[in-house]
């Protein structure tokens, strides 16, 4: 099997950046600029992004082994991990998977379930996300509706930019992949049994991972913080990077030595 494609910064502890559905490891350069001067700072690109194979299959468990050819591939044993949106399902999967290489996680506007137990969420969702791609609109023409449909108040105007063009860069094939992969997702059980610090980060303004939701898995976590930005949107770390990366450097700092 491939090994997925990264960018990386710096050294020292491995801090591992995971995007969600339409974005890119270049969706998190000021995370990677930021904690690189101090940190080993890696963000993937999902496979079938960027310059990742595609899986034959996307499922969770094969992004979960993916992730980890990659932590072999770059001698990491254990990482902290940062997943945002589907990322984060990503890291709940890692957890569940390969719980020895996770040192912490940072779940950021997500979720450990989605849709809803008889299905008919996932196949209204389904219908929405993909009708445009199959009454032949491109993702180059969807990519600034569906980021404008995403952000919160006030967001930085280069983060739109960045997630702009990641989001037109996806191919139909992959989007709509990830988007089927996605309705497939269900950790809910695994959240008491977590055991590595966890930062729950939740955005106000946030449609697709409300804030309330947020909150009740961080309270199923033990240990866990949760916080709540104000005003930002679902892409949280691409609209307000500075605040988001100020949150982070300040759960890094009291993770336990030897955590």
């Amino acid at each position: 099997m491939s090994v997925p494609a990264h960018l990386e910064r710096g050294s020292g502890d491995p801090l591992v950046f995971l995007h969600g559905v339409g974005g890119g490891a270049g969706g998190f350069e000021p995370q990677l600029a930021h904690f690189g001067t101090r940190r080993r700072a890696i963000a993937w690109d999902m496979p079938g992004y960027g310059g990742s194979a595609p899986l034959p299959a996307m499922t969770f468990p094969a992004l979960a082994d993916a992730l980890a050819r990659l932590l072999d591939r770059l001698r990491v044993e254990r990482a902290d991990l940062v997943g945002h949106s589907m990322g984060g399902m990503v890291a709940l999967e890692m957890m569940a998977q390969h719980a020895a290489r996770c040192r912490s996680l940072t779940l950021v506007a997500t979720s450990p379930v989605f849709g809803s137990a008889d299905g008919t969420f996932q196949r209204d969702f389904l219908a929405q996300r993909l009708g445009p791609l199959d009454a032949g609109r491109t993702m180059q023409e969807l990519a600034p509706m569906l980021v404008a449909d995403m952000i919160g108040q006030d967001p930085d105007p280069a983060g739109v930019a960045r997630a702009t063009a990641a989001m037109a860069a996806v191919s139909a094939a992959t989007y709509r992949a990830s988007l089927t992969c996605l309705t497939t997702f269900d950790r809910r059980a695994l959240l008491g049994a977590i055991a590595v610090p966890t930062l729950v980060v939740a955005a106000e303004r946030d449609r697709a991972a409300p804030p309330a939701g947020m909150e009740r898995m961080a309270a199923r976590i033990p240990g866990a913080r949760y916080h709540c930005v104000a005003g930002s949107g679902h892409l949280l770390p691409l609209e307000r990077p500075a605040e988001f990366n100020a949150l982070l450097d300040g759960f890094l700092a009291a993770l336990p030595e030897g955590a």
